[in-house]
């Protein structure tokens, strides 16, 4: 009879501690959530997850239509050929998509390239998410080569209401000053690492 009722006893603690932390897992949602009002902290894993393209998994806007446009140039110094293959393309928010560039090595000898990016209207710049992108190294082309390059990109859904035309821009510089100066112009001082955000590059003129 004792065993019984210490077995009964143990069931029934048992018991209790299983209600509990259901109780206390069930109230982790409201507290986690005052937590993160508070703090401005938040530790979400679902809007932090890529999917098979590497970009975030987000909910295509399929109400809204933007139009992208591509443009591409190479700064003095750098005797490459460089364009978009693809002109302007439409696409909604959230929408995963790929255009090419081209570029073409017109020198007599390899040259290293760096592409920086820059997007218009300003405002628009945090919404236009890069996946992959050949601005994110250097380039190294040789004499007369030619050569394609991918960005993959998508429109944040949380792009404000009435943009709805956001201009892609890459700039082209070299990155050694002795050949930037041979071909009558200056090369980038310093090309930023960049890891899918935009950032402003300056040249360097001391020659």
């Amino acid at each position: 009879m004792t065993t019984v009722s210490a077995n009964q006893r143990t069931l029934r603690k048992l018991l209790f501690v299983a209600v509990l932390m259901f109780g206390f897992g069930y109230a982790l949602v409201p507290l986690y959530d005052v937590f993160c009002q508070i703090t401005g902290i938040r530790f979400d894993t679902q809007a932090n997850q890529v999917n098979s393209t590497g970009t975030q998994s987000i909910t295509v806007d399929k109400t809204r239509w933007i139009t992208v446009e591509f443009t591409g140039n190479t700064m003095s110094g750098l005797p490459w050929e460089f364009y978009a293959l693809k002109k302007k393309l439409r696409l909604h928010p959230g929408q995963t998509m790929v255009v090419n560039y081209f570029a073409r090595n017109r020198a007599a000898e390899a040259i290293t390239g760096q592409a920086v990016p820059s997007v218009t209207p300003p405002r628009a710049s945090k919404y236009l998410k890069k996946a992959e992108c050949f601005c994110f190294t250097k380039q190294v082309l040789a004499a007369g080569e030619g050569k394609e390059m991918a960005v993959q990109f998508m429109v944040d859904p949380a792009l404000p209401k009435g943009i709805d035309t956001i201009t892609l821009s890459y700039a082209f510089f070299n990155t050694d000053r002795v050949s930037a100066n041979k071909y009558g112009g200056s090369a980038v001082s310093e090309p930023p690492k960049q890891h899918g955000s935009h950032r402003q590059v300056t040249e360097n003129t001391n020659g």
